[in-house]
């Protein structure tokens, strides 16, 4: 569905041609952290009164979330000493276990990713994607710098 001139929603995730981002997830519901990177990119554009991309988005994936919920966290995530065989064959398991079309899962390098251990779960990532093993969600990107706006919003 298209939101915005450069913005197209679709089930499982969203492509902007504006800001030349590709955003999908697979497994658990990442819809609301979607929703918040969507306010977050066309809230200066919009202001904050009534962002039309965020509430277009938010009527096509029939989520309800306010504006105001729309609040990132920090994480601080250290570099992990050492990534241990035993964690890679731990996150090669959960993504085993996930429905993942065939190409996703070839893209995905977990050998070259990053692994952090935080309370909930694994947190492990890539190039371009993010896995939150708690939540048992896998966001693929096409940005590298997505990840950062990803793991502001990750818990919505």
């Amino acid at each position: 569905m298209k939101c915005e001139e450069h913005l197209e929603v679709f089930e499982n995730g969203f492509e902007d041609g504006k800001f030349n981002l590709r955003v999908e997830y697979y497994g658990g519901d990442g819809r609301r952290t979607l929703l918040a990177i969507i306010y977050d990119l066309y809230q200066p554009i919009y202001g904050p009164e009534y962002v039309y991309p965020f509430e277009c988005a938010k009527d096509f994936w029939g989520v309800y979330m306010d504006a105001e919920e729309v609040v990132g966290e920090e994480y601080h995530l250290g570099k992990p000493k050492f990534i241990t065989r035993s964690l890679v064959d731990r996150v090669n398991s959960s993504l085993d276990g996930m429905e993942l079309p065939d190409e996703i899962k070839h893209s995905i390098d977990i050998k070259n990713a990053e692994i952090y251990k935080l309370k909930e779960g694994l947190l492990v990532i890539g190039r371009n994607f993010l896995f939150d093993e708690a939540r048992k969600i896998l966001f693929v990107f096409n940005k590298p710098q997505v990840k950062d706006l990803l793991l502001k919003y990750l818990r919505r």
